[in-house]
Order: C-alpha cells, then sequence, then structure tokens
C-alpha cells in the first residue's frame, strides 16, 4: 500500500523541494513531481541553480522518451498523472489538490507551509488519505528547525 508522509511547516516549499530531490537523487530515488504549471516552471529554474557544486537531473513531462526514461526527477504540470509514467517510485505533491492516480506510487511526500491556505488544504488531503486506511506520517520541519 502507498505510503503518505506530510512534511509540515516548510518555511519556503521550493526550498525545500530542491533540498528533498537532491537527497532523493543521491539515494538513487526516482520522484514524480506533481503541482501546478507555475510552481513547477520556478522548481524547473530553481533545480538549475539550487546548488553550484550539484546538479539535480531533471525533465518536464512531455519530453522526449529517452530523457524521461533516464531522468530521475519528472516534473508533471497538471493535478491527473499521465497513464505512461518512467518510473512510480515518489510522488512528490506541491499542489493544493489531491492528485489523481497517486495510487500508482509506493511513497507520496506531500509539503505545506504555514500558510493557512496550504494548511487548510493539506487538512483535506490528510483526511482523504486517513479515511481510505493509507499509512500516514507526519514530519514537523519546525521542530527540525529548532534542534538544528
Amino acid at each position: 500500500m502507498t505510503e503518505v508522509a506530510f512534511h509540515f511547516n516548510a518555511a519556503d516549499k521550493l526550498d525545500y523541494a530542491c533540498r528533498l530531490l537532491r537527497k532523493a537523487v543521491a539515494n538513487s530515488a526516482k520522484v514524480v513531481v506533481a503541482g501546478d504549471s507555475q510552481l513547477l516552471t520556478a522548481l524547473d529554474a530553481a533545480l538549475w541553480s539550487f546548488s553550484p557544486t550539484s546538479f539535480i537531473p531533471h525533465c518536464v513531462h512531455g519530453g522526449q522518451d529517452d530523457t524521461l526514461a533516464h531522468s530521475p526527477v519528472v516534473l508533471v504540470m497538471k493535478d491527473e498523472l499521465p497513464s505512461a509514467l518512467p518510473h512510480h517510485h515518489v510522488l512528490l505533491n506541491l499542489g493544493h489538490e489531491l492528485v489523481k492516480g497517486f495510487e500508482a506510487f509506493e511513497r507520496i511526500i506531500e509539503i505545506v507551509t504555514n500558510d493557512e491556505q496550504d494548511k487548510s488544504q493539506a487538512r483535506i488531503r490528510w483526511k482523504h488519505y486517513a479515511d481510505r486506511g493509507y499509512p500516514l506520517q507526519r514530519h514537523d520541519l519546525s521542530a527540525k528547525a529548532v534542534a538544528t
């Protein structure tokens, strides 16, 4: 069954997503990132410039099939996942809505900021997963920031 992890209280969604993706790629994970086109366009740009000493390989879905197959990070700019994706390991949801087709993934990560609207939408998604019996994990990022 798909495991769901909520990472709450992210100070900056894009910065945290970049850090998370860098760690995932370093650990050989393959990630599909879903969200609206404006946010993913910003993430695409951020991934190119996030770290001067490392590159996070990624591509936007809709590109060439061989590029998709070899990219550990695939950005999908819509709320419904296309049927043909190169991998179904981790789904990173940066949007406010539940991603249709999430069930095909081994793991889902939801990043939630301190913004009240973002938290409110995350509660709806949490309830959806919980009502269907998905195992949920909660990671409070504000507690980690205080500890470091």
